[in-house]
């Protein structure tokens, strides 16, 4: 990877001592005494860093801060401004700069600085390169079923895909497929080109989760040994996705609201505001009316939040496509299983799948890595399946199904069990937060002695 710095200033006496610096540093050093040279040797060279002096002799610093976004938008900018130019500095962080110094400056500062804009470079290259595998890769084709709620689902994907719309709730139990659905929004739209930043609110503590989110200056608190962006800053242009944003606290999500209302954010122990165009698609699980009503969840975020909504129907509304979909991940897993599953149809529509897609998509993962044979049996399938009746032509009788509740029972019994009570573990593989599986003991009353074994 290249690991080139590029200064452009119209000072010889500068140009070469920061040169000097950098070389020393181990940077191979570019030098512009204009802003039209500057932008040649960019657009030429492909630099990971530019020195920018705000004040040159055929045209601002801004200007060519402007152009050069365009030329490579990896491009970390540092600028350098006179002494109490702050509206400078606050325009060059609008549009882009990763760092600003105040002149006079010391070199041992520049220096710094350039090694967190190298190591932003490499992060923002290594993302671009994801980002573009993904969008190479999405096709639309991974949201599987003919049945109406389906088609309702793609209908509204499409239509948030065409109004640009910036804000988007996607509701639905866990397991539904509520990321999958985020991204399809962000691969379909005009924004695929852009970074997709995900994020689950559940697995941050407040503090850390505000720094996720909005990144920190450098001396910001006691670790803060230099700038870090946050993934809004880092997904300009493209789209944030937070996963369980119900998990959030009031505190983060009052800074949340803020930066849907204004479009700007301060970083952790920052005073710049910046300045993003983002779509923010926010998921949860939760019953957000009633979160609002028990003052969990502020009201003023979740109509922001619900521009357009989404909700993800559970598996047993839409029995329909229970068979595509284990055609469909048979195909994913392996091809050993290509007689298919006929004979077994019945249990998989008897099933009521707590766990929705994602359940039917691990049971179908774990029969392929391993069971033999061509064909999915009755002894491939876990208890849960085998122990219904599965519905006859000839019996005549009813079938005799559990509720939807004793069903979640032993499945957390289960999964618990396996995991000798720890509820991180149980927590992880029912797709939930640690803070919901314990609700779910509470609210289920589960016997939860093997779980206070190991916590």
């Amino acid at each position: 990877m290249r690991n080139t710095v590029l200064v452009v200033d119209d000072e010889l006496l500068i140009r070469k001592s920061l040169a000097k610096v950098m070389r020393a540093r181990g940077y191979t050093v570019e030098l512009a005494s204009t802003g039209a040279e500057g932008l040649e040797k960019a657009s030429e060279l492909r630099p990971n860093v530019m020195i920018l002096d705000m004040r040159l002799p055929d045209t601002d610093g801004l200007s060519v801060l402007r152009k050069v976004r365009h030329v490579d938008p990896l491009l970390q900018v540092i600028v350098i401004t006179a002494f109490g130019d702050v509206t400078s500095a606050v325009d060059a962080m609008k549009l882009g700069a990763c760092d600003f110094l105040r002149k006079p400056y010391e070199m041992d500062d520049i220096a710094l600085a350039v090694d967190a804009a190298s190591r932003n470079f490499r992060q923002a290259t290594e993302l671009d390169a994801f980002r573009r595998q993904a969008w190479k890769q999405y096709t639309g084709e991974e949201i599987i079923g003919d049945s109406e709620p389906i088609a309702r689902v793609r209908e509204l994907i499409e239509k948030v895909v065409r109004s640009q719309a910036t804000s988007v709730l996607i509701t639905g139990e866990s397991g539904t497929g509520k990321e999958l659905v985020a991204r399809a929004i962000h691969y379909r739209g005009d924004r695929a080109q852009a970074p997709l930043m995900e994020v689950n609110c559940s697995s941050f503590h407040e503090n850390l989760l505000e720094n996720e989110l909005f990144g920190h200056e450098k001396g910001a608190f006691t670790d803060a040994g230099e700038v870090k962006k946050g993934l809004v800053e880092l997904c300009d242009g493209g789209t944030l996705f937070l996963d369980e944003v119900a998990d959030m606290s009031l505190a983060t999500q009052a800074k949340l609201l803020r930066f849907i209302d204004h479009r700007s954010f301060k970083r952790v122990g920052g005073a710049l505001d910046i300045g993003v165009d983002i779509r923010i698609v926010a998921a949860t699980n939760k019953d957000l009316d009633t979160e609002v009503r028990t003052g969990r969840f502020r009201s003023d975020l979740y109509f922001r939040l619900k521009v357009v909504s989404i909700h993800l129907p559970p598996l047993r509304d839409r029995s329909s496509d229970i068979v595509l979909l284990a055609q469909h991940f048979l195909r994913e897993f392996s091809r050993k299983f290509g007689k298919g599953f006929q004979d077994v149809e019945p249990l998989f529509l008897a099933y009521r799948w707590p766990g929705n897609v994602r359940e039917l998509r691990n049971l179908v993962e774990r029969v392929a890595l391993l069971e033999e044979g061509e064909r999915l049996e009755l002894e491939h399938l876990p208890s849960e399946l085998t122990g219904l009746r599965a519905p006859t032509a000839s019996s005549g009788e009813s079938l005799a199904l559990p509720t939807l509740e004793q069903i979640e029972v032993e499945h957390i019994n289960e999964v618990l069990r396996l995991t000798a009570g720890n509820k991180s573990r149980a927590a992880r593989i029912l797709g939930i937060s640690r803070q919901g599986l314990i609700e779910k003991i509470r609210r289920l009353r589960i016997d939860d002695t093997v779980s206070r074994q190991v916590s």
